[in-house]
């Protein structure tokens, strides 16, 4: 007795599976690998997040009493190794944004189309792409973070400084300094600018600098793709009542999304521009 014969998948059921499974393998990969690709030997143990702390807040010490502009050798070490994991996060996130875009626009077709699905199915497919949705913006803030970081790793890594808590020892005798020196460098004819601080007003300036361009961008992206969904919100008829909710979500959600980018982006702009200020208010704890 013959066995009954497996309808065979469609190919556009096999290829939103293969998306579905690829964004379920790079999600714990964005979280688990991005500092297993940064390490090289000596440099595993950062993985620790309290070992990376102590060891920026040993390395920030050494490298302000240098009286160098030049980072010291173990700071060098910690930054190199933040930027290649920056590097790493990047490129991952930005892989699984492209995944779920592509998964996203696969999900939101089905929906449009899905005349002859049952209200559960149809249920499920709006479920699962306002989720692919939802992760793609995730995906893309994550991008942007990290390309700040990179261009800038040094600021970046300043971040695990705790300065708004109350410290004793070497570390709050450095931050109390550098409190100072911040201060007096926002009044004419103050004291000289040590070098150390020379170089971090420089970087946090390119790190604020970043980040203003890349919200620039993709806000820009956005404006133009929020014209073009609007339009084709417009030319589609009212008994395609499904793409045309699907059209209009979409393009309230860029139209939303673009000046909020755009906020963000003035506000580093000045930020960058004033970097001491922006530098004194994060050494304040704000």
């Amino acid at each position: 007795m013959s066995s009954p014969a497996v309808a065979p998948v469609p190919a556009h059921g096999r290829l939103l599976a293969l998306l579905a499974a690829l964004a379920a393998a790079l999600v714990p990969a964005l979280l688990l690998a991005p500092h297993a690709l940064a390490a090289n030997g000596s440099q595993g143990g950062y993985a620790n997040q309290r070992t990376l702390v102590a060891a920026v807040g040993d390395g920030f010490v050494e490298y302000w009493h240098s009286g160098d502009r030049r980072l010291s050798p173990h700071l060098r070490e910690l930054v190199d190794y933040w930027f290649r994991f920056h590097v790493a996060k990047a490129a991952i996130a930005a892989l699984l944004l492209l995944v779920l875009c592509a998964l996203g626009v696969l999900l939101w077709q089905a929906y449009a189309r899905a005349d002859g699905l049952g209200t559960a199915r149809r249920a499920a497919l709006a479920s699962a792409g306002t989720c692919a949705t939802a992760l793609a913006l995730l995906s893309l803030l994550v991008v942007m973070a990290n390309v700040q970081g990179a261009a800038a790793p040094f600021t970046s890594l300043l971040s695990m400084l705790p300065v708004g808590t109350p410290g004793h020892g070497a570390l709050a005798d450095t931050l109390d300094q550098v409190r100072q020196h911040l201060t007096d460098a926002s009044h004419p004819g103050g004291t000289p600018t040590p070098p150390a601080l020379t170089t971090m007003i420089s970087d946090n300036s390119r790190y604020h600098a970043t980040l203003a361009v890349t919200a620039g961008v993709v806000a820009v992206v956005l404006v133009g793709v929020s014209v073009d969904l609007w339009r084709r919100f417009a030319r589609t008829g009212a008994p395609r009542r499904r793409t045309r909710r699907v059209l209009g979500s979409f393009g309230a959600l860029c139209t939303v999304s673009s000046p909020a980018l755009a906020v963000l982006a003035v506000a580093n702009t000045t930020t960058a521009t004033d970097s001491a200020r922006g530098l004194l208010i994060f050494f304040d704890g704000g």
